[in-house]
């Protein structure tokens, strides 16, 4: 199938409808999204936002901002390699994403995302549970086209392809949510693995939704919507979404697989027996042949104690998965962007997927990472009670005045406060909890 009849314009467009007309601005759309996205504070609050170990823990792990910013160059590196080990003939080719719409996409993926992690995300979620939710992604998509500081109305005001290429997962809320249970009588007895947040878009941004995906066909808008079914009870999950996506959501996992996996060997967290016991044994199973030729000196270098040696051994394994990587197609859809997809084969697939597993299992499940996780929820938690009980009285000046615009507006406004809680660096939240609830800390001279 030939996509010679799609056009790339409809995917320059913003919101607004404005076109620049700076003198002498000879950048393409989508370097401007990047600028844009890169000169925000909602970009830069991220280098105080924890990635997986907490903020202030030590001063090597890795941030929100830095595992961004080797994301980007991830989704860099990916993009480079289909574009140059491929015909230049192939119907991909075209609507391969340049370098400046790939970093756009990468840089942005997490800028929705709260303090204290994905613990700060399933608290928030809790504390909005009838209100319609918060899921970080969907918190990245409402920043980017509602809530930045580029315009009044649309947020950053990027283009829609920008948009769409961070809309990981295009459902609405009411159709992907299941069933809670119901609350505890206080917060002390709060279970995070009971409030996890379906994967989707809020009810808030549906004309947002519909606007990025306008272009497709009725039939495309329909397929990309479609959802996967799981257990009774439990959220329903998004089953596709776009070209650029695809590369970003891989590049984000091979950045979560190994270059978060240095951290945790770096800090002892990690150790050779571990390794071992753990992970070598499941990565042989897989019989690849890069690892049968490759895995004894690639677990002596990473854990070696020489940063050159496991900077080679991490770089030996990014280049692996990047050069793995394979376009594909999804039959069932017409469009291009929807049509194309990035992946790995199935060896590399499964090996990935055993990084992730493993520092799941050996990194952030461990009980004194938990804690932590533990403590930064129940300040969110008790922060969100006390400020939606007098908000008026409590939030900053500019954020009570747009809870009482949601007001006049009919809306609860627990959503204002969400966007306010949500946009907080670890620091920050920690400082304005002490503010409210530390009778020896805080002070009236001490900057909101």
């Amino acid at each position: 199938m030939t996509n010679t009849h799609y056009d790339l314009l409809p995917w320059h467009k913003r919101q607004s409808g404005h076109e620049e007309s700076r003198e002498n601005d000879y950048r393409t759309p989508y370097q401007r999204d990047r600028a844009r996205i890169i000169h925000s504070a909602a970009f830069r609050r991220l280098q105080s936002k924890t990635q997986i170990l907490a903020i202030r823990q030590n001063d090597y792990s890795r941030t929100r901002l830095t595992h961004s910013l080797e994301v980007a160059q991830i989704g860099n590196g990916i993009v480079h390699h289909l574009k140059h080990s491929s015909p230049a003939e192939a119907d991909f080719q075209k609507w391969l994403a340049d370098d400046a719409l790939i970093e756009t996409v990468c840089l942005s993926h997490d800028i929705g995302h709260p303090p204290f992690g994905h613990g700060g995300e399933v608290a928030l979620n809790y504390m909005m549970q009838s209100n319609g939710g918060f899921e970080g992604n969907a918190q990245s998509l409402r920043i980017l086209g509602k809530r930045g500081s580029y315009s009044e109305t649309y947020g950053m005001d990027v283009t829609r392809r920008t948009l769409l290429g961070i809309l990981k997962y295009p459902v609405l809320h009411e159709n992907v949510v299941g069933a809670y249970r119901e609350k505890p009588n206080n917060f002390r007895q709060f279970k995070a693995s009971d409030w996890a947040p379906p994967k989707c878009v809020y009810h808030e941004e549906k004309d947002l939704l519909n606007w990025i995906i306008e272009p497709f066909s009725d039939f495309d808008k329909a397929a990309l919507q479609d959802v996967r079914e799981t257990e009774p009870g439990s959220h329903s999950k998004a089953k596709h979404a776009s070209f650029d996506t695809s590369i970003m959501d891989l590049a984000d996992d091979i950045a979560y697989g190994v270059h978060d996996l240095e951290d945790a060997i770096v800090l002892g967290m990690v150790t050779k027996d571990m390794w071992l016991e753990h992970l070598e044994p499941k990565l042989t199973a897989l019989a690849s042949p890069y690892l049968s030729k490759n895995l004894n000196n690639i677990r002596t270098q990473l854990f070696s104690r020489q940063s050159h040696l496991r900077k080679e051994a991490i770089g030996d394994l990014v280049s692996w998965f990047i050069t793995s990587c394979q376009v594909v197609e999804k039959q069932n859809f017409e469009h291009p962007l929807l049509r194309f997809q990035v992946g790995l084969p199935e060896g590399q697939r499964q090996a990935l997927s055993l990084l992730k597993q493993f520092e799941m299992q050996h990194i952030i499940q461990r009980p004194e990472v938990q804690m932590l996780v533990y403590k930064g929820q129940q300040m969110l938690l008790e922060m969100f009670e006390t400020y939606s009980a007098d908000p008026n009285r409590l939030l900053p000046r500019e954020i009570a005045n747009e809870w009482r615009k949601s007001q006049e507006n009919g809306e609860s406004g627990l959503r204002i406060i969400c966007d306010y809680m949500a946009s907080m660096t670890d620091d920050y939240a920690s400082r304005m909890y002490n503010k409210l609830f530390v009778p020896s800390l805080g002070s009236v001279f001490e900057p909101m």
